[in-house]
């Protein structure tokens, strides 16, 4: 049976004692995420194992060079960096020490740094000088990875006899410290592994966000500016040492990367939001404005009118008589179609009274010559009603503003296994509704009720996605930071309608600060971006009817979150002075 690996100590007790205190750092090295204490543990660990008074590491960087990482005592190496290979021809660096070991790779032991022919310790007589230390013995120890590739050098200095003194390293603590060095590779390769897999997470969920915002110039940099903004929140709750808040803490680094992923991700399903819903910055806008059909048609209306006042001169009436009516009609005609123009603007509220005049509008009829079924796409065929049917050639009378079954598009099977997941919405009959008269009708803003929930869908989409992930311990609260932040403290958000008791802080953090960037953001195409002061006060409005949390938003006042956000996303002629004391 060969000998173990530490069958040259001194006892079995010291042997048992070694082999225990390599399980023990096995299991700390392993447990530690923090890259700065994952080395510092190492190399106090190889210190008491190898019962020495200083150790250095030497890392490989990506430029093909030992760099010099830590000391466990001293100052800084006067050298940070020693190359493995000379830069113009290629050769082994073979001069130091420690490449020497990181080349062949093996183990080096030496009694006296200064009576030492084979190695170039300048380095270490320097350091000596300019610290007062005085380095004798030295072990310098490859670390390798599970593939065999040497990713630095440990090296242990002075080792020291049960009375303090500094003696030779025994050759049996080479295989202590070998075996230490290999965990500590292995350490090492994991650490770079995980940090690899999060900064590969990280780009890509960036990546994600940044091409939902570079789908519209109209909500550019939302997904960017909403994470800025909730952790500025965050940070400012998680400092509170009163208050309702005084207990929310984001306790370690993994917490806070989670809270910021969710942030990132909050808008991911936006990228299932058509574009002319995402766009939408006028009532009749679909892939284009609309408005220039219907003003083709009071076009149509106007010359017909010219039409029948030559006629009606023709047929014998009085040309001052008839000249009056045309230009009668042509008054109303540009006084309707104005009024329709500013309809589709969507810039005030829609009253009663602008709907039944739009009706009045809407009923007037022109006349098409033209079959309407020709250069229909097979889906606008089958949307076609039975009234579009007429014989070839005939004329046919129209309505100046038009609601036609083709305008009407239904849900496809993938809403509807969407809508079946539990989100407690009121789902439109339709997914759009084209109509010309059912878009200018519209109460507030441009979009219709189907568009709106649309709009809104994409929550639920978020969620739907986020949801079928298998996020890592750590991450498991991605999808709840990503999926309420249109949730009400009323109860009456989407697409959950999650009560006040369900919303945690971070989630009520994530509705504020959605909320204020659309409110301040300089680039939605349906209105003129609010000043600082006409957002506080909008904001305010959600706090006072209940949706969002009042101490969040006395905080967010307070800590002048509001002012930093604003200088660094905010155009200069945005920012106004806040009267902090009227809201807090």
């Amino acid at each position: 049976m060969p000998p173990s690996p530490l069958s040259n100590l001194q006892t079995s007790a010291e042997t048992v004692d070694k082999l225990t205190s390599l399980i023990e750092i096995g299991i700390s090295l392993s447990a530690e995420r923090d890259r700065n204490k994952l080395l510092s543990l190492i190399l106090e660990h190889g210190k008491r194992l190898c019962h020495c008074d200083a150790a250095t590491m030497y890392l490989v960087d990506d430029e093909d060079r030992l760099a010099f990482s830590l000391r466990t005592r001293g100052d800084p190496l006067p050298v940070s960096h020693l190359a493995l290979h000379d830069p113009v021809t290629g050769a082994p660096n073979e001069r130091h020490l420690a490449t020497w070991v990181a080349l062949h790779p093996h183990s080096v032991v030496i009694d006296d740094a200064y009576d030492e022919p084979r190695f170039d310790l300048s380095g270490t007589h320097e350091m000596d000088r300019l610290s007062g230390y005085h380095t004798q013995s030295m072990l310098t120890v490859p670390m390798r990875s599970r593939a065999g590739t040497v990713v630095g050098v440990l090296q242990f200095l002075n080792a020291l006899d049960t009375d303090g003194q500094v003696v030779p390293f025994r050759h049996p603590l080479v295989q202590v410290a070998e075996a230490l060095a290999a965990q500590a590779a292995v350490a090492i390769e994991n650490h770079a592994l995980l940090e690899g897999r999060a900064e590969l997470i990280d780009a890509i969920i960036q990546m994600i966000a940044g091409a939902i915002d570079a789908r519209s110039p109209h909500t550019g940099e939302h997904c960017a500016r909403v994470p800025t903004l909730a952790l500025m929140l965050a940070e400012a709750a998680g400092a509170s040492e009163e208050g309702v808040h005084a207990n929310f803490r984001f306790r370690s680094q993994d917490a806070w990367r989670e809270f910021r992923i969710g942030a990132w991700m909050h808008d991911c399903g936006k990228i299932t939001t058509p574009d002319h819903v995402l766009e939408k910055g006028a009532k009749l806008e679909m892939f284009y404005n609309r408005i220039h059909e219907v003003r083709m048609r009071f076009e149509i209306l106007r010359r017909d009118a010219d039409i029948a006042r030559l006629q009606s001169v023709i047929d014998g009436e009085d040309p001052a008589q008839a000249d009056a009516r045309f230009a009668e009609t042509c008054t109303r005609l540009a006084e309707d179609f104005a009024f329709v123009a500013g309809m589709n603007l969507g810039a005030e509220s829609t009253r009663p009274e602008d709907v039944e005049r739009l009706r009045r509008i809407g009923d007037q009829a022109w006349t098409s010559h033209f079959d309407r079924r020709l250069g229909l796409t097979p889906a606008e065929h089958q949307r076609l009603g039975p009234d579009a049917a007429a014989p070839a050639g005939a004329s046919r009378r129209e309505r100046l503003l038009q609601d036609r079954p083709e305008h009407r598009i239904s849900h496809t099977p993938r809403d509807r296994e969407l809508f079946a997941r539990g989100f407690r919405v009121d789902v439109p009959k339709y997914r759009l509704d084209h109509g010309e008269m059912h878009n200018l009708s519209v109460p507030s803003g441009t979009l219709t009720p189907e568009e709106r929930f649309l709009s809104r869908a994409h929550v639920m989409h978020t969620l739907s996605m986020l949801e079928l992930i298998p996020f890592p311990d750590g991450l498991k609260r991605v999808p709840e930071y990503a999926g309420t932040h249109h949730e009400s403290l009323t109860g009456n958000g989407y697409p959950r309608r999650m009560s006040a008791d369900e919303l945690s802080v971070p989630a009520r953090i994530m509705a504020i600060a959605d909320i204020f960037e659309a409110l301040t953001a300089p680039d939605r195409p349906y209105r003129k971006a609010n000043s600082l002061s006409e957002a506080i006060e909008l904001l305010a409005g959600f706090r006072d009817r209940g949706s969002i949390d009042p101490d969040l938003f006395a905080l967010f006042l307070r800590e002048g979150i509001h002012l930093r956000y604003a200088e660094q996303f905010l155009k200069p002629e945005q920012i106004d002075s806040v009267n902090i004391a009227r809201y807090v």
